[in-house]
């Protein structure tokens, strides 16, 4: 019997500590590895090729959404499944815009995550029981997702950079961790408030959070 490979994703430990015992459970399910931020699980959807990535959607460095949308443009055929304590819509719809199959809440996961797995693996779109009302049936429909977000203004890259300064690094931490200068990183952020026409640290901040690349919990 083939077993399903999954790759999991979350920067808590217990979480994934969580999961893991869940999923083992099952005999035709086999995790192939645990990461811990959305740069590792793209480097390890990239080496490792599982079927499925279970998602957190709130991380350190790349989020969630831009770690679907990378990982989905490079191995089309895994299946992300994001799982996150967020029952906003707005969350909803920018994971399943960047590419996710499923979406799930943590408190369910024990009640729904094999569910999920089992509806992803045959193609089907998958979403947790906490979405309810008329709006709903719109959302599993990938066609219609284009009526209730509006597409980024900003590059994928001052994506990464908006949310470094959302989190409260300096230009000099953010120029060090993607290995370009201070000036670069003052450029990104003048771009970033130009096309957002926003002009402070702030409301950067409040941007950010709206649209899922933070949260405070």
């Amino acid at each position: 019997m083939k077993k399903t490979r999954v790759l999991l994703v979350d920067d808590h430990m217990i979480i994934r500590q969580g999961l893991r015992s869940l999923l083992e459970k099952r005999d035709d399910i086999v995790v192939v590895a645990e990461a811990e931020e959305g740069a590792a699980a793209i480097r390890d959807a990239a080496a490792l090729r599982p079927d499925i990535v279970i998602m957190d959607i709130s991380m350190p460095q790349v989020n969630g959404v831009d770690a679907t949308r990378r990982i989905i443009a490079d191995h089309p055929g895994v299946k992300i499944i994001a799982l996150s304590i967020h029952s906003d819509r707005r969350f909803v719809v920018n994971m399943l815009s960047a590419g996710a199959s499923a979406y799930l809440r943590k408190d369910f996961a024990s009640e729904e995550l094999i569910a999920a797995i089992d509806c992803v693996r045959s193609g089907k779109v998958f979403l947790g029981r906490f979405i309810t009302g008329p709006r709903a049936k719109n959302i599993y429909a990938r066609e219609e997702i284009s009526n209730f977000i509006t597409a980024s203004l900003l590059t994928p890259k001052e994506r990464e950079v908006l949310q470094m300064i959302a989190e409260g690094k300096m230009s000099k931490e953010i120029a060090a961790q993607l290995k370009v200068s201070v000036k670069t990183i003052e450029k990104f952020r003048h771009q970033i408030m130009e096309k957002l026409d926003i002009h402070n640290v702030a409301d950067l901040t409040k941007y950010a959070i709206r649209e899922g690349l933070i949260s405070f919990y």
